[in-house]
C-alpha cells in the first residue's frame, strides 16, 4: 500500500506538508544534525535498536543533545498512525533541538545498477557520524547520472574503493567469496552491511582497489532501502554475472534474516 504522507514533529503526528521548522534552525542552515532511515515491513520496523544506538553515537560525536526515548516514542506514534506500512521512516534531530520523523515510500528500482566511479575524500572529522551534511554524497550521484549511470561508486584519490553515496559495496573478485571495504577506510558502519557479514560465511572485510574491481565476477550494493541490489556495469564495463549466484544467495539470506528477526 502507498505510504501515507505523515510526519511526527516533537511528538505530534501530523500531515507531512504541515510540519514546520524555523528558518533559523542550523539543521537547515548548516546541515547540522543527525539522521537514520529505518525499513518498515507491514508496519513492523526492522533493527530499531541498532538504528537508535547509531543515532545516539552520531549525536554524541557531533556534540548534539539527543533523547533516545523521545525518539522511540515518536517512532511508535508515527507507525501507529501509518498502519501496515511497507516503506521507510526517516528520523532526524537538528541543532535547533527539533525531533522529526517522516514516513517515506520506497524509492528507485530493484533492477541491476550501472555505477560510475566518482573520486571522493571522506571528511575525517565526521568519522562515525551519520550527519545531515549529505551534499557531497548527493552530488556524487548527480555526477554519476550525468555520465549515464544510475549511481555513484565512491573511490579515494589513491584508487581504494569505498562505498556508494548511501550504500555499501560487496563484490566477488574470485567467484567464490565476497569482500566489502573495511571500516578503517572510513566507510559507514552500515547496519545492513553488519547483518550481511554475520549471515554470509563467504563475506569478509578487505581492501578493494579500483583496478581489482575491474576483474570482479559479480557485485551488489546493500542498504536499508535497497536491501541487496545487483550491479550490472561499473564505468561502462559489464560484470560477467548479473545477478550472480553470490548476490542471489545474499538477497535470500538477508530476507530470511529480516523475516526471522521480525517474527521473534
Amino acid at each position: 500500500m502507498p505510504a501515507p504522507a505523515l510526519a511526527v514533529l516533537d511528538g505530534q503526528v501530523l500531515p507531512a506538508d504541515e510540519a514546520r521548522l524555523p528558518v533559523t534552525d542550523e539543521g537547515l542552515l548548516r546541515g547540522d544534525g543527525v539522521f537514520e532511515v529505518l525499513r518498515v515491513y507491514g508496519g513492523r520496523p526492522f533493527a530499531v535498536e541498532d538504528h537508535l544506538r547509531r543515532m545516539a553515537r552520531s549525536a554524541a560525536n557531533l556534540r548534539l543533545e539527543l533523547d533516545t526515548e523521545a525518539l522511540r516514542a515518536d517512532l511508535v506514534a508515527l507507525l501507529s498512525a501509518a498502519g501496515a506500512l511497507d516503506g521507510c521512516v526517516r528520523l532526524l534531530v537538528t541543532r535547533g533541538g527539533r525531533r522529526i520523523g517522516l514516513v517515506e515510500p520506497l524509492k528507485g528500482s530493484s533492477q541491476p545498477l550501472a555505477l560510475a566511479c566518482i573520486e571522493y575524500v571522506p571528511p575525517r572529522v565526521l568519522d562515525e557520524i551519520k550527519s545531515l551534511s549529505y551534499g557531497a554524497n548527493m552530488l556524487a550521484t548527480r555526477l554519476a547520472r550525468e555520465r549515464g549511470a544510475d549511481e555513484a561508486l565512491l573511490v579515494s584519490p589513491h584508487g581504494r574503493v569505498l562505498e556508494g553515496p548511501t550504500s555499501t559495496l560487496f563484490a566477488s573478485l574470485d567467484g567464490t567469496s565476497l569482500v566489502t571495504p573495511p571500516l578503517s577506510d572510513r566507510v559507514l558502519d552500515s547496519i545492513t552491511r553488519r547483518r550481511l557479514l554475520a549471515v554470509l560465511p563467504v563475506a569478509r572485510e578487505e581492501v578493494v582497489t579500483r583496478d581489482e574491481l575491474r576483474g570482479a565476477r559479480e557485485a551488489f550494493l546493500a542498504s536499508t532501502t535497497r536491501e541487496v541490489q545487483a550491479i550490472a556495469t561499473i564505468d561502462g564495463e559489464p560484470l560477467p554475472s548479473v545477478p550472480g549466484p553470490l548476490t542471489e544467495a545474499a538477497a535470500r539470506a538477508f530476507a530470511d534474516h529480516v523475516r526471522h528477526e521480525l517474527e521473534h
